[in-house]
């Protein structure tokens, strides 16, 4: 939440900055500039290109500030590191207090640390002086029963931390932490946590690339990277092409015949709002979990897209074209051809623009159920490790490979369907 809300800040600061200076420095010449409406005008809407690597370096600035990255120069608060201390007071069997001090040593995990040193003066009351050792976002329990003389014996109780009263799950705020007493008397120390993340939630930039690099020289669990990746797209392309072949025709059939258009349509609209991954269970029962399972998954997130899409293409003819063609003595085949097929060829490209999306993340989800190669799998061994880096890689990969699948049929189209919106 905190991530969201300086998320928010940052685009509106951004936002007004970037529109000052462009007030300041563009001048107002230009066909856009000169137009007197441009507010609700598709035409004059481009992608800002300045806003794109403002939005990707303020996410990459948050990242790094909230896991304390050295690629950033700032950084919210993190976890206490260091050495503190706090007291408690005992209460005995013979209803006698005393008081002793516990010190704390914090350390990030995984270094080798020793606990603070105790004062070698001898210790008159039957409390003792304790020593404990912690993990930055983790807590550790004191031994205050084993250290304490006569602690073991019944009636014996820690009363009070730093002079504020406890009992049984109750908790108190000390310095650099917070003391909590278990339901069976015992203390746990937790020191302050910080605005950072935990790297075992969201490791640091620098920790994800040092493990691409590893992965991509030595591979995951005998697999290379980019072996995964290629595996996930070879089963979207082929279930994509599958769904295209039979979804075109079909919502051709749908958009030029009543009969196919009565038939298909109840089954085309029952099918369009079911998830592809409610379909993963019962593809599971049809055709196991290979490959022809996954790709008949494929098959069927594609076909229903593809059937509407091709139907709303044929919908969307302009009606003085198709009698202008039978006007000048063309065929229906003629018409199909020349002029049907060609101004639907849009509606299509949409269509298949939204497919492949549809394939890409469906594809993951269906390695995550069963598969020996892909991104998914990747991801879900990577999770049962809680390895979050590879996790981390996989989500980019993904979505740097589906933005990439979307530019790729954005070009297509501008090729193949160049008279899109020229009547």
């Amino acid at each position: 939440m905190l991530m969201l809300i300086l998320y928010i800040i940052l685009f509106v600061f951004i936002y007004f900055i970037h529109k000052l200076v462009t007030k300041l420095f563009t001048s107002n010449h230009g066909f856009n500039k000169r137009k007197n409406i441009t507010f609700g005008d598709e035409s004059a809407v481009h992608p800002n290109r300045a806003a794109s690597i403002f939005s990707i370096v303020t996410l990459f600035l948050i990242w790094a500030a909230f896991t304390g990255s050295k690629l950033s120069p700032l950084h919210v608060p993190g976890p206490f590191i260091g050495d503190t201390s706090f007291s408690y007071t005992a209460l005995n069997a013979q209803n006698q207090k005393d008081d002793a001090t516990v010190y704390v040593r914090v350390s990030y995990i995984g270094e080798e640390f020793e606990k603070p040193a105790i004062s070698d003066k001898k210790q008159s009351g039957f409390a003792k002086d304790d020593a404990v050792k912690v993990g930055a976002w983790r807590s550790a329990l004191i031994g205050v029963q084993k250290n304490d003389d006569g602690a073991k014996k019944k009636d014996y109780q820690v009363i009070a931390i730093n002079g504020q009263s406890i009992e049984p799950k109750q908790s108190v705020h000390v310095k650099n932490g917070v003391v909590t007493m278990t339901s069976k008397g015992n203390l746990s120390f937790t020191p302050s946590k910080g605005w950072q993340m935990e790297p075992v939630w969201l490791p640091a930039p620098e920790a994800v690339f040092k493990r691409f690099l590893e992965i991509t020289r030595h591979g995951y669990q005998n697999i290379t990277l980019f072996e995964n990746v290629g595996w996930s797209l070879l089963r979207v392309i082929a279930g994509f092409l599958l769904g295209s072949v039979v979804g075109i025709p079909l919502g051709y059939a749908m958009g030029l015949n009543s009969y196919f258009r009565g038939w298909f349509d109840p089954i085309v609209e029952f099918m369009r709002p079911v998830p592809p991954l409610a379909l993963i269970p019962l593809i599971i029962i049809w055709f196991g979990i290979w490959e022809t399972g996954k790709i008949s998954l494929l098959f069927l997130a594609a076909l229903w897209i593809m059937a509407i899409a091709a139907r709303a293409g044929v919908s969307g003819v302009n009606i003085s074209k198709i009698h202008a063609a039978y006007s000048l003595g063309a065929s229906k085949w003629q018409v199909l051809i020349y002029v049907i097929i060609p101004n639907s060829l849009p509606e299509i490209f949409t269509g298949a623009r939204v497919a492949m999306g549809v394939c890409w993340g469906t594809v993951v989800a269906a390695e995550l159920v069963a598969a020996e190669k892909g991104a998914g799998k990747m991801i879900i061994a990577a999770s049962k490790f809680q390895q979050t880096d590879i996790v981390i890689i996989g989500i980019i990969l993904i979505g740097i490979v589906g933005y990439g699948i979307d530019i790729f049929m954005r070009k297509a189209e501008n090729i193949l369907v160049p008279w899109k919106g020229k009547g």
